[in-house]
């Protein structure tokens, strides 16, 4: 039977994925125009809206449904 491989995460959720989203438009700044700058611009901005939405989801100000 393997064994899980444990991570200790230093850093929060959205900070991971706003730093993802961070160096993903950098190297998308070093491409020419075309599909695969597009692909990686769409990476980021999806990196970016998970992060709202996990910091959303944390917030102490949500509530449940009644």
């Amino acid at each position: 039977m393997q064994k899980r491989r444990r991570v200790k995460q230093v850093h929060s959720l959205e900070h991971r994925l706003t730093e993802e989203a961070k160096s993903l438009r950098e190297e998308a700044k070093t491409l020419p125009p075309g599909l695969e700058q597009e692909r990686l611009l769409m990476k980021a901005r999806q990196a970016d809206t998970a992060a709202h939405i996990s910091e959303w989801l944390s917030s102490p100000g949500l509530m449940p449904p009644q």
